[in-house]
């Protein structure tokens, strides 16, 4: 197989500016919605991308976990490497991809951290095995070997029982945008690009060439 012959043709839906939302967060849910309804698989993944030092870029998958105030929330732990370079340089980029409806979602900002209430409250909301793994991976480090994880786990284990508290390194961010992209595939990739732009207390809407 030739990787350049790898094509699809978009012609499921389209976006225009008569149909979207004047906020972006509404049209994100309305998006997001139909995204669940439609019952793809981690709907709420999202690629965050960082900036490492230096600026070169880094990205993973996270998972959405809220969107409030504004903004939108996943968890990590605070001293991993996307948590180190947050806390160097305060952007960051989101990225939903959801193919079989033919969309995407760029959401560009500044980032926060959730409060420390909202914090052990999602973390109280965990599976146990997910609090007991937070509190025993130093997220991001080399380790010898998977036996120690497992028995860093065991330990948390016999040390909380069924309640091991938050650690305090293990938290929400919150991203804020001042950017968010809606991007609808089109036939012969003449693309729908709906871009939003915080102007003050309000929005703007620009159409992107494809």
């Amino acid at each position: 197989m030739n990787i350049a012959d790898l094509r699809q043709e978009y012609m499921r839906a389209g976006l225009a500016e008569a149909d979207a939302h004047a906020d972006p967060l509404v049209q994100f849910e309305r998006w997001f919605n139909e995204a669940l309804a439609a019952q793809l698989p981690l709907a709420n993944a999202m690629t965050l991308a960082t900036a490492a030092s230096g600026g070169a870029p880094d990205a993973r998958i996270v998972l959405l976990k809220g969107v409030d105030h504004g903004g939108f929330v996943f968890y990590t732990n605070y001293e991993s490497r996307k948590g180190r370079q947050l806390a160097a340089q305060p952007q960051a980029c989101l990225v939903f991809f959801w193919a079989p409806l033919e969309r995407q979602i760029r959401i560009e900002g500044q980032v926060e951290m959730v409060s420390s209430s909202d914090s052990k409250n999602y973390f109280a909301s965990r599976p146990l095995g997910a609090r007991l793994s937070a509190r025993a991976s130093a997220q991001s480090e080399v380790v010898a070997g998977r036996e120690v994880l497992e028995q860093a786990v065991q330990q948390e284990r016999a040390k909380h029982g069924e309640n091991p508290p938050r650690p305090a390194h293990w938290g929400g961010y919150r991203v804020i945008p001042s950017r968010m992209e809606f991007w609808q595939g089109r036939e012969n990739r003449l693309h729908d690009r709906l871009l939003y732009l915080r102007d003050g207390g309000s929005w703007k809407i620009e159409r992107l060439a494809p």
